[in-house]
């Protein structure tokens, strides 16, 4: 029997960012500006929700909730990045990468399901206006938010405990702006055939909630446009507008970074699409749910008069 001399890797280094000296400022500044406009627009969505009681209903507790798991969705890896702009050692340890790779997941699940449950939502609200108040009971919108945070959370805990278990000798480099499952498994000295089955299983939940979700908004369309009165017609479109954008840069991003199976994209597309995904799609929804949204923009002008 022959026995393998592994060197086991404790530490994972990201070799694509760029030196200091390099321009990484140029970089690192718009970076950062973005990071402290995601935290602070969606801090602000969610205290304007929770302080307005006329914002306390199913539609607007749900958007809160998107909004919050948005800070620390977007925490998990933006912060590394601006490190790793600015540091020398653009390394992560095994079990940070890890956590990074489960806490990143897992919150992207329970955003997906969020979405899911916002687009049921929203068909009762619109295609059974009169059973609504009956159906979406504050009682039902808690047990839909926590199971959504729990099944999102288990979902990816048998994965990373697999991921942990796997032979890691090297190399050691990450090809990618943060911890994901594709460039990691790439690093184990072990048979990596397990990305597609993996790729199959990100699929069907991807393309599970993305189904239920067009098929709602489908519904609804449907619904409005027989809808006789034209002021009607526009507030009911105005109301799911902002939820469709969310859902199309959400799902968008998502469908480029993890349906893409055996394709492989070059080494600037793929990171241009990281980025879309992890910063330039969290970075629409403060502007989308403040702007578009008329109450959303008096309850945080509220919430300012208070404060001042």
């Amino acid at each position: 029997m022959v026995q393998k001399n592994w060197t086991v890797v404790t530490e994972f280094y990201f070799s694509d960012f760029p030196q200091f000296e390099n321009g990484s400022l140029f970089l690192f500044i718009p970076l950062l500006f973005i990071y402290i406009f995601i935290i602070v627009g969606n801090f602000m969505i969610f205290f304007a929700v929770w302080l307005d009681p006329r914002l306390h209903n199913p539609m607007y507790n749900f958007i809160s909730m998107f909004s919050f798991l948005e800070i620390w969705y977007t925490t998990v890896t933006i912060p590394k990045m601006l490190s790793n702009l600015v540091s020398e050692q653009k390394s992560i340890s095994f079990i940070g990468c890890l956590l990074q790779m489960y806490f990143f997941h897992s919150l992207g699940v329970t955003e997906a399901l969020i979405l899911t449950v916002m687009a049921i939502d929203r068909y009762i609200a619109i295609c059974n206006p009169l059973r609504y108040a009956i159906i979406m009971t504050p009682r039902l919108c808690v047990q839909l938010s926590t199971g959504s945070c729990i099944f999102g959370f288990l979902m990816l805990l048998p994965e990373i405990v697999w991921i942990s278990t796997l032979p890691f000798c090297g190399p050691n480099q990450i090809h990618q702006l943060f911890c994901d499952f594709e460039p990691v498994l790439l690093l184990a000295c072990t048979d990596t055939s397990m990305i597609l089955v993996e790729d199959v299983i990100h699929a069907v939940s991807i393309m599970t909630s993305v189904s239920i979700i067009s098929l709602s908004y489908f519904r609804i369309i449907t619904v409005i446009l027989r809808i006789p009165s034209g002021e009607s017609r526009q507030k009911a479109f105005s109301t799911c507008a902002a939820h469709i954008t969310i859902f199309l840069l959400f799902f968008g991003s998502v469908t480029l970074m993890y349906l893409h199976f055996s394709v492989t994209f070059p080494p600037l597309l793929d990171k241009a699409i990281a980025l879309m995904f992890a910063v330039l799609a969290p970075l629409f929804n403060p502007i989308i749910y403040s702007l578009r949204n008329r109450d959303m923009k008096d309850a945080i002008q509220k919430m300012f008069n208070v404060l001042g």
